[in-house]
């Protein structure tokens, strides 16, 4: 009695600490679940832009429908209300005053920053060229916001300045704002505060764009309107309510589907709950122990988990039906030494798992390996002291029977399994690497019809690529800013023949000291400026007797010291930097310069030859984002084919070791391996590419089959199948079924990939073990 009071007590212990642990848990749904966890430095530095670079940061609005007119004043209305958000560092949409609230700070430093100061702008010939220009500029549509600076600034050096750092390449202007080539969307181009990592942050930045535009819809002359938004903040926001929307359903459908059958077979609400003791058990203290080793517990983690649900009810289900008919005492000694061997299979396979070099996979195996096995324990040692003597579990009725004798028959697909298998393994050596595949828009959330969105915006707006970087390397950030300025200078050219749309750098928001001391040199001294402004005004309708501000600020420049990152903070333009540059653990510096593709161009017509020799000894390395995360997964697919393969032969060490006897053996680890190369042929001569999660799916037939394998053998060395044990074996691999049946139905990739692959594997194994197993001594049934 005390040995069972501290049992329970034990067990209440655990779940209210696993509870705990999860009330203060965060659950994610972004791409850390892909991320390597170990990072290399060149690793670190694309991780770290994708989590929080300014690409990451970048949203796309087009606003649709009505005439061209009320997409204008809808656009200009927009970036308004965005711009008196604090959600956003910065809103385009093509009007020069779009970082107004810059403008003072722009004014005071215009010369540090304006590209177009140099030798000979300031003397006689330079001068009467730009105060040409700004006093056209006075007299153009931007005229009203230049206007009233043309005193303090005559030769336009505000303007300039706005204008770079536009980043250059913009799209075509309709009625002021940014338009579309064909000229039916107006455009945006917006910059969160939140980085891209922080999904909660984005998902508000999203919302506030859409409230706002509800405002202007509300509007009758605005109603037609429609918006259009993407960008990575716009898919990580996606991502997560898909993942979230399809761990709900995945967990309504096992557990309405584990739960009736259940139900059915147990006729009893009490034994529905207990039956439902161990999985709920080992759900919460895996879920616990991830949040414990990681500090957040990723969607697809969970998602996992409530297909696991399936293989947690088993061991109850044989608990209920076979020690109702052999008592608890018989249970224990005849059935827990192969249910423990089964558990001690799972394990074995799931904790291969648990050695991957990225969080997603690790996760999986920490959470598989842990609810295995206290689903195990608790139905060892707190169900039966919760259940009693009270185990009336109906015997087996006529379907049950009638099953079993269409099992009695599976002998006579032995062969014709035999030979499809042969196929099959013909087939996946025939295939060789060409089976798997590395592309990583498979295990995307992303549908093609908002990918095809996203590259229609981008091609639009010529927005900086999300696939496209130049890396840059220096030892202190003054280094990384200089080859940041000859980089881009490589760069203009490329612009110039138009084989790029743009880019963005650091530089033009904070030029090198270099840049600046040479630009603040070309500033002419107090004593000489006034004799070289009267004669480069002598025509002109601007009298140099009122420009005293403009003297005084440029002698106030050429005093100045150089513009540093310090005097940035407050303003849009450190966030900026801040997301082009960082500085690395041993003290180096790294910038990156995000590309634009030219506009109507799609992603895959960037020149990247063009490029690559464009950058040639400039110290620069052009990266394909893409191109370097599928190389990452395809180390991460070797790595994983490496701990599969491991996982099965620690299934089969553990197997040969507690069996010793090959012939057993065999019997056990044949149908294993020929369910996992029937499925994997199958579904790749269908059609499926199949990718690291139908990897993952594979080693999950042999962990989880090996349990209904292990039944087979045991009934099969007793002298047959009886009709107690041929239901719990069924109902056991129905709720496996069901369980990641559900995931076979989800909308999301890497959880589909799961259960379309385990789902019909569990059932082939069940086949395969019955078709395997010789006829059965004393006359029994088979």
């Amino acid at each position: 009695m005390k040995a069972a009071v501290f049992k329970l007590v034990l067990w209440a212990m655990a779940m209210l600490a696993g509870l705990a642990v999860l009330t203060q848990t965060r659950f994610v749904a972004d791409m850390s679940f892909f991320l390597p966890s170990s990072p290399t430095a060149e690793q670190r530095l694309l991780v770290d832009q994708m989590k929080d670079g300014s690409v990451s940061r970048l949203l796309m609005v087009a606003i649709e429908g009505g005439s061209d007119d009320q997409r204008a004043q809808a656009s200009r209305d927009l970036r308004q209300a965005l711009t008196a958000s604090d959600l956003y560092a910065s809103v385009q949409n093509g009007e020069l005053d779009g970082l107004s609230a810059e403008r003072d700070f722009l004014l005071r430093f215009r010369y540090h920053l304006s590209p177009r100061v140099a030798p000979g702008r300031f003397e006689v010939a330079g001068l009467r060229d730009a105060v040409a220009n700004a006093i056209d500029l006075v007299s153009s549509p931007m005229g009203q916001l230049f206007k009233p600076y043309v005193l303090r600034d005559p030769t336009a050096e505000l303007v300039e300045v706005l204008t770079g750092m536009q980043a250059g390449g913009e799209p075509p202007t309709r009625h002021g704002v940014w338009s579309s080539p064909d000229g039916e969307r107006a455009l945006l181009l917006a910059q969160t505060r939140a980085g891209g990592a922080d999904t909660d942050g984005q998902a508000q930045a999203i919302a506030a764009v859409q409230d706002a535009f509800a405002r202007l819809q509300a509007r009758p002359a605005l109603s037609g309107l429609r918006l259009v938004l993407s960008g990575p903040g716009m898919f990580a926001v996606q991502a997560r309510a898909t993942v979230r929307d399809a761990i709900e359903r995945i967990s309504l459908i096992s557990g309405i589907g584990i739960g009736l059958l259940l139900l059915v077979i147990c006729r009893s609400l009490r034994m529905l709950a207990l039956g439902m003791l161990p999985v709920v058990s080992g759900a919460i203290v895996a879920a616990a122990v991830v949040a414990l080793a990681y500090g957040s517990i990723h969607g697809i983690t969970l998602g996992f988990g409530a297909a696991l649900i399936g293989e947690g009810v088993d061991y109850a289900i044989y608990y209920f039906v076979q020690a109702g008919r052999v008592g608890v005492q018989g249970w224990r000694e005849r059935f827990w030494p192969t249910i423990r061997l089964g558990v001690l299979t799972s394990a074995a396979g799931f904790s291969v798992l648990m050695l991957a070099g990225f969080p997603g996979l690790a996760q999986l195996g920490l959470y598989a390996v842990t609810g295995v096995v206290v689903a195990a324990v608790v139905t060892r040692h707190v169900l039966p002291v919760l259940a009693g003597e009270r185990l009336q579990v109906p015997p087996p009725g006529p379907l049950a029977r009638t099953t079993q004798g269409w099992l009695s028959q599976a002998a006579v697909l032995r062969w014709p399994l035999v030979v499809a298998a042969l196929v099959a393994l013909g087939y996946l050596a025939f295939q060789g690497p060409r089976l798997w595949s590395t592309n990583l828009s498979a295990l995307s959330t992303v549908s093609a019809e908002e990918a095809q969105v996203d590259a229609r915006l981008r091609a639009d707006i010529g927005a900086p690529d999300a696939r496209y970087l130049v890396l840059l390397s220096g030892a202190d950030r003054e280094a990384v800013l200089q080859a940041a300025e000859q980089t881009g200078q490589r760069l203009d050219a490329l612009v110039a023949q138009g084989l790029i749309g743009g880019y963005d750098s650091p530089a033009r928001f904070l030029p090198s000291e270099r840049t600046q001391a040479a630009r603040l040199a070309a500033l002419p001294p107090r004593e000489v400026q006034p004799q070289a402004l009267a004669q480069a005004l002598l025509d002109a309708p601007l009298s140099a007797t009122r420009l005293g501000g403009f003297l005084d600020d440029v002698q106030a420049a050429r005093q100045a010291g150089p513009l540093t990152r310090a005097d940035l903070d407050g303003t849009a333009m450190a966030m900026a930097v801040d997301a082009l540059m960082n500085r690395t653990l041993d003290g180096r510096w790294n910038a990156v310069l995000p590309l634009r593709p030219p506009h109507g161009a799609a992603e895959a017509e960037v020149p990247v030859e063009r490029l690559a020799q464009a950058l040639a000894g400039t110290g620069a390395v052009l990266v394909d984002l893409k191109g370097e995360f599928e190389g990452i997964y395809a180390s991460y697919l070797d790595q994983a084919m490496g701990l599969s393969l491991g996982g099965v032969l620690a299934v089969i060490a553990l197997l040969a070791f507690t069996l010793r006897s090959l012939r057993r053996l065999a019997r056990v680890v044949t149908p294993l391996l020929l369910a996992v190369a029937l499925v994997a042929a199958t579904m790749h001569a269908t059609g499926t590419p199949l990718h690291l999660m139908h990897l993952v799916g594979l080693l999950l037939i042999v962990a989880i089959g090996s349990n209904y394998a292990l039944f087979f053998d045991q009934v099969q060395e007793e002298g047959g199948l009886t009709p107690d044990l041929w239901l719990s074996m069924s109902v056991a691999v129905l709720t496996t079924v069901i369980g990641f049946g559900a995931l076979a139905v989800s909308h999301v990739p890497v959880l589909r990939a799961m259960g379309v692959t385990v789902a019909p594997g569990v059932l082939l194994t069940l086949l395969l073990s019955a078709a395997f197993m010789p006829p059965p001594r004393g006359g029994q049934t088979a």
